[in-house]
């Protein structure tokens, strides 16, 4: 599913020197911070949740 983002001029010249210094497309580095801030926000949440539950109990 195509997304867009607006990213900061400092942001986007840091990801245009990442992927100049490697073999990796902007799309692919896009698609692995999404993936991995996911997967922290998910564990962030979720641990959340459980503290709560046991601050309950």
């Amino acid at each position: 599913m195509p997304t867009s983002i607006r990213l900061s001029p400092e942001v986007e010249h840091r990801l245009d020197d990442l992927v100049a210094m490697t073999d990796r497309s902007k799309a692919e580095y896009l698609r692995d911070f999404v993936e991995r801030g996911l997967e922290d926000l998910e564990d962030y949440y979720w641990a959340a949740e459980v503290l709560e539950r046991i601050e309950a109990w």
